[in-house]
């Protein structure tokens, strides 16, 4: 913006299988170039296949940052996303490179462009009494819980969305006040210009046809190994965030039992669609995205 003296980030955002990683790996090869990672997947180490982690070679090219950040017994927020971000940027500008968000967890983004609610900070001793309850008595039930405190969130939440309705009672719990009391967002001024870019398929059944293809390697790339190995190393189970993640709650499923190779296949080519749909609304719901194909002439200027 005309007379705005702070340093310049850049975004690629777009839905999964829609080509970002690969358009932002080629930028790099012709800029000075860091890419900050906004996955919500990512963060968890070890969650190699299943999230379509950058190979290492790639890694060591150009570096990434905000991968491999946590055991996949352990939770990641949008609000550490911010501060994390907040932090890696500027020291990307200290190093006279170009930081490059890239991903497809929106509500990262969000966090990081327009700021925070103003909600009460995660409390685990409570999150843990109510993910036993879950396992107890299922999530259904606790939806039910949920809907006679705060009817209102109930009502536009699925009763088996886990994570939402975990956070809505642990916010109810913590306060007595429904959710939606704490979400006015608190913005402030980032330390940096942020310019955004998005990539929106137009044809819908091409990027249907990625998505299949991309799940059919992941399952070739040895994503139920890589769980089964996972499951050995540590204590998981399936009501953890990373075990939430698409792709992972199938397998998990498979492990189970409770599926066949050919339904888990078709199950995550469903979840990584409904994945996609869901990005794409959030995508149509942010402000000032310009088309991807003028990021290069962006950085090029920069």
């Amino acid at each position: 913006m005309a007379g705005d003296s702070r340093p310049k980030a850049y975004a690629l955002l777009g839905p999964t299988a829609s080509g970002k990683s690969r358009l932002a790996m080629d930028l790099a090869g012709k800029h000075a170039l860091e890419i900050v990672s906004v996955d919500s997947a990512q963060v968890f180490r070890g969650m190699d296949v299943g999230t379509a982690k950058p190979p290492a070679a790639e890694q060591r090219a150009v570096p990434h940052h905000l991968i491999d950040l946590l055991d996949p017994t352990e939770a990641y927020s949008a609000g550490r996303f911010r501060e994390d971000a907040l932090r890696i940027v500027p020291e990307i500008l200290g190093r006279k490179k170009i930081p490059l968000l890239v991903g497809g967890t929106m509500l990262y983004y969000r966090a990081l462009s327009q700021g925070m609610d103003a909600l009460p900070r995660a409390e685990p001793g409570l999150r843990a009494q109510i993910d036993a309850r879950a396992a107890r008595h299922g999530w259904p039930a606790l939806h039910a819980d949920l809907a006679r405190v705060d009817p209102a969130t109930a009502a536009r939440l699925s009763p088996n969305d886990a994570q939402r309705v975990q956070r809505a009672l642990e916010v109810w719990e913590l306060t007595g006040k429904p959710i939606a009391e704490f979400q006015t967002r608190a913005k402030s001024e980032l330390p940096f210009q942020l310019r955004a870019f998005a990539v929106v398929p137009e044809d819908r059944a091409e990027l249907h046809r990625k998505i299949a293809e991309r799940f059919d390697a992941i399952l070739r790339a040895g994503l139920v190994e890589e769980l089964k190995g996972l499951r050995q190393r540590f204590r998981l189970n399936a009501d953890l965030p990373s075990m939430r993640c698409v792709g992972y709650r199938q397998a998990w499923a498979f492990l189970e039992g409770h599926c066949k190779q050919a339904e888990l296949r078709e199950a995550g080519i469903a979840a990584t669609r409904q994945l996609a749909k869901r990005q794409l609304t959030w995508l149509r719901s942010l402000p000032d995205l310009e088309p991807a194909e003028r990021l290069a002439a962006a950085l090029k200027n920069a």
